[in-house]
Formats: C-alpha cells, sequence, structure tokens
C-alpha cells in the first residue's frame, strides 16, 4: 500500500526559504572574513619581508665596515738625492763623533755612510769643549768646516751658538763675508781685466780703511804702489774698492759673484741656504761690495769652501757632498753619491793666479803670525798653504767676525784639504780663526789615511 503524498504548506516553503538564504549568507560572509584574514596575513607578511630587506640593505651601505688589514709597504730599492736631503734634515750631524748614521722607517733600517773624518770631527769637538769653559775669550759663536777638495766629501763640521741653537752654523749663509770676498774681486780682475800677480796698483791713505778720497785715481807723494799679489795677500781695502768700482763695474761684478754661486743653492745632499750678493747701491756702495768692507754680502762657511775648491781645481767647484752611500737592512746599496761640478767662474790660468795669491797670504799676508814657523813643522812642511782672511763687527759692535778660508795641499801627493772657520768674538779676542785652520790642516794630515797612503805609493813608484 503506498502512502499518500501530500503537498508542503505555503508557510512551510517560505520558512525553507529563509533559513536557506541565512545560510547561504553566512557561507558568504566566511568567506569574506577567510580571505580578508588571508589578504592581512599576505599583507602582513609582504610588510615584514620588505622591513627585513630595507634593514638589511641599510646595514650593509650604512652600518661602518671593518677596517681594511694594510699590510706594510715595502722599503724602496732607489734612493734620489731629494730622498737623501730630507732623511739627513732629521739626523744631528754638526758635532757628531760618527761617521755612519741610521735612519728608521715602519718595516726598514737605513744606515747613511759618510767621508766624514773622525779623528778630525773628535779634535774639533774638543776644541769646542775647551772654548765653553773660557771665561775670558770665550767666543760668541764658532763654525768649522772641511772639504776634500777631490771629491767634494764633507770630511768634518762642528760649531756653537748658545744665543741661536737652532741655527746650523756651518751651512747657514748669515754672516758677513767681509774681505773674503776679495777672492771674487781678485779671480775677476785677472780673468776679466789680465791682471797678473805683479800687476802694479795704488792706493792713498791706510790699508784698511775706505774712505771716498781714497778712491781716486790720481798719484800723490802720499800714494803707495803694491802688486795685486801684495794687495791681495795684505787685504788692503782702497785697492779692491778702486778694482770694483772703477776697473770692474757694477755688471761685470755682479755677473761674476753669480758665477760663483752668489744668490744661489748647489744641489747638495744636505741643507744649503743660498749666499747673498747684490750690486745695485750707489758707486761707494760698490767699492764697498769689491773689497767686502760691508754687512749686505753674506755667506756660510760651506759656501767659503766651495768658493776655494775652484781655486785648486783649475776652476771648476765642486758640489759639497756628505753622504757616500745608504744601504738598507740586508745591506743592499740603494743610493750612491757621485762627484759633481758646481761651477766653472775662471779658467786654469786664473785658478794658478789664485793659488799663488793665496799662497802669499800665508808666508806675507795678514795670515802671517798665525802660520809663522808652519815650514818648520813635522806635518805642515809637507803641505802648500794658501788662505784669505776676513773680519768685520757686526752693526752693534757687540760681535767681531773672524774669518779664514783656505787649503792645505800635500806636496807629494797632491791630496787637498780646503777648510773654513768663522769665529764671532765677544768683548775679548779669543783664538783666532786662522788658528783654528792651521790646527785642523795639522790633526788631518797628521796620520795619513789609506787613501792617503795609497797616493804616496803613486807617488814613489
Amino acid at each position: 500500500m503506498h502512502p499518500i503524498k501530500t503537498e508542503r504548506s505555503w508557510r512551510e516553503l517560505q520558512a525553507g526559504y529563509i533559513q536557506q538564504t541565512k545560510k547561504q549568507a553566512m557561507a558568504r560572509r566566511i568567506r569574506q572574513i577567510a580571505g580578508f584574514l588571508l589578504f592581512g596575513a599576505a599583507a602582513a607578511a609582504l610588510l615584514w619581508l620588505g622591513v627585513h630587506t630595507v634593514s638589511k640593505v641599510s646595514e650593509r651601505l650604512f652600518s661602518p665596515k671593518p677596517d681594511k688589514v694594510l699590510s706594510e709597504p715595502a722599503p724602496p730599492k732607489h734612493l734620489e738625492k731629494s730622498d737623501v736631503k730630507a732623511l739627513v734634515q732629521n739626523i744631528d750631524i754638526l758635532n757628531s763623533t760618527t761617521d755612519r748614521f741610521f735612519a728608521n722607517g715602519p718595516s726598514w733600517t737605513y744606515t747613511i755612510h759618510t767621508r766624514l773624518d773622525t779623528r778630525l770631527q773628535a779634535e774639533l769637538i774638543s776644541t769646542l769643549n775647551r772654548l765653553k769653559a773660557l771665561d775670558r775669550g770665550k767666543p760668541e759663536l764658532i763654525g768649522m768646516i772641511a772639504m776634500d777638495a777631490s771629491t767634494g766629501f764633507i770630511k768634518a763640521m762642528a760649531g756653537f751658538d748658545p744665543n741661536n741653537p737652532a741655527i746650523t752654523l756651518c751651512t747657514s749663509a748669515i754672516y758677513p763675508s767681509a774681505s773674503v770676498f776679495k777672492i771674487v774681486t781678485a779671480s775677476a780682475a785677472v780673468e776679466k781685466l789680465n791682471y797678473t800677480a805683479t800687476t802694479p796698483l795704488y792706493f792713498n791713505g791706510r790699508k784698511y780703511t775706505l774712505y771716498k778720497q781714497q778712491l781716486m785715481s790720481q798719484k800723490t807723494k802720499y800714494t803707495s804702489q803694491v802688486t795685486l799679489e801684495t794687495a791681495f795677500a795684505e787685504s788692503i781695502n782702497p785697492v779692491f774698492g778702486q778694482i770694483g768700482q772703477l776697473a770692474l763695474g757694477k755688471a761685470v761684478l755682479n755677473d761674476f759673484a753669480q758665477e760663483f754661486g752668489f744668490n744661489q743653492s748647489p744641489d747638495t745632499d744636505f741643507d744649503f741656504p743660498a749666499p747673498h750678493f747684490s750690486a745695485t747701491g750707489s758707486d761707494y756702495h760698490l767699492a764697498e761690495l769689491g773689497c767686502g768692507f760691508n754687512r749686505d754680502t753674506r755667506i756660510s762657511p760651506a759656501f767659503a769652501v766651495t768658493m776655494v775648491s775652484a781655486v785648486v781645481n783649475n776652476g771648476q767647484s765642486l758640489v759639497p757632498r756628505l753622504v757616500d752611500r745608504i744601504s738598507n737592512s740586508n745591506q743592499d746599496e740603494i743610493y750612491k753619491s757621485t762627484k759633481e761640478i758646481y761651477k766653472t767662474p775662471f779658467s786654469p790660468k786664473t785658478a794658478a793666479t789664485m793659488m799663488r795669491l793665496m799662497k802669499k797670504t800665508i808666508s806675507g799676508g795678514t795670515a802671517r803670525k798665525s802660520f809663522k814657523d808652519y815650514s818648520r813643522d813635522k806635518v805642515l812642511s809637507d803641505l802648500e798653504i794658501g788662505g784669505k782672511t776676513g773680519s768685520l763687527s757686526n752693526r752693534e759692535h757687540t760681535i767681531k767676525y773672524d774669518w779664514f778660508t783656505g787649503f792645505g795641499q800635500q806636496k807629494a801627493t797632491q791630496e787637498t784639504l780646503i777648510v773654513a772657520v768663522v769665529v764671532g768674538h765677544g768683548k775679548y779676542i779669543g783664538t783666532r780663526a786662522c788658528i783654528h785652520a792651521k790646527n785642523m790642516l795639522k790633526t788631518y794630515f797628521s796620520a795619513p789615511t789609506q787613501e792617503t797612503a795609497d797616493k804616496k805609493q803613486e807617488a814613489k813608484e
């Protein structure tokens, strides 16, 4: 028997429809919420990823970088003269007791070899110590230097100036040249005017003054006649004043000073300030310049030996050099100096005449008393000795500058040492520059070096 199928009422249908609509709406809301949550989670994940990425990038860009480990630079395998000069400027060589010095770098040590004569250096230092202990006759300053005439090597360098301890006495061009400048004037007269050692010259009045009336060329009953050789040896101011003003003139004297190296610095391996000369004043000032009777012309002891090197080397002056060679920690030679010609101010013929004039200064001129009996001295008698003296007070007349520059040349070997000494005497005149120079020559040649011994042997053969 089949059951009877009855139709649902309108109310039942309506209720079912409403219930189904609610279910569908709930399902849509759930899907929306789920989608929103998923979107939010995805957005949050993307935001975190972006922030994290930016942070890492920023950290890489802006965070301090770790210091790189730098390897120490390798020491150079070769040094130029300018490098050597920079090294020497940081080393106190004046008054040293050694001929070898050291310069240290980050990972290396240089050994600087010089040709300083340690025996001569020791003698000069002993002299300085004795002078410093004096109560009377103690100099206000003193500078002494010696150079090998054949090589240009500095053999000794010593001095002191308690009032200016920062000044390098032997190389500072701050001292009036005084009559040392007569070397320039005399050689210019020989080279340009064909003067000889026996050329007759005339002057009026006293030897060591320089008045305008002494520069007149007319001769009177008070006029004295001398030769160029005598005028140089006795340092007669009126003669050289006339040569400078009347015979040579401003242009020639100025040019010849330049040929010697005034107002220039040689390319040395140590500090070498330029000496000063300027012929720009009146005619009377030109006479003062010619004889050195002025305080405007200034030189250093180092320049004084350079001037004399032209006399003993046939007219060619040498570039002074302090450093012989430099080696590194492995004893590899990284610098070797070479002999260099500096200037050629005059001919060999003029050089020979100047040698004669400078020898006369020792035998019968202003240095005669200081070198008396040198011909009977065991050491000095083996030498040909020449030089030039000079003296002039400062403007305040508190210091009297006393100069000697010259040479000692061994007769057998021709080995020649050039010396220059400047002493600043105070209230009392102490040991003169000539005496210091004589002692330097005697010390240097008293015990022959191997080089001297070799030359003597060659001369015998």
